[in-house]
């Protein structure tokens, strides 16, 4: 089974978020976000922006194109 672009990056987002051993509600702390828009953002709910990438990103210390790897 192939995953949606949504899919591969709610799977990247939860995978770097677990990496770094932080909650939901601490990712949303440290870039500004709500912690149910980290939820929706995990479990493929909502498409995220760029600014919204471009900050989970830099809270995370990884480049943007890291929470995009796998999307064709």
């Amino acid at each position: 089974m192939t995953l949606s672009a949504r899919q591969t990056f709610a799977a990247n987002l939860r995978r770097e978020r677990k990496r770094l051993e932080l909650s939901q509600e601490a990712l949303g702390e440290l870039c500004n976000l709500n912690m149910s828009e980290v939820s929706r953002l995990e479990r493929s709910r909502r498409d995220p922006r760029l600014a919204t990438i471009v900050k989970l990103a830099r809270a995370l210390g990884i480049p943007p194109a890291r929470l995009l790897e796998g999307i064709p």
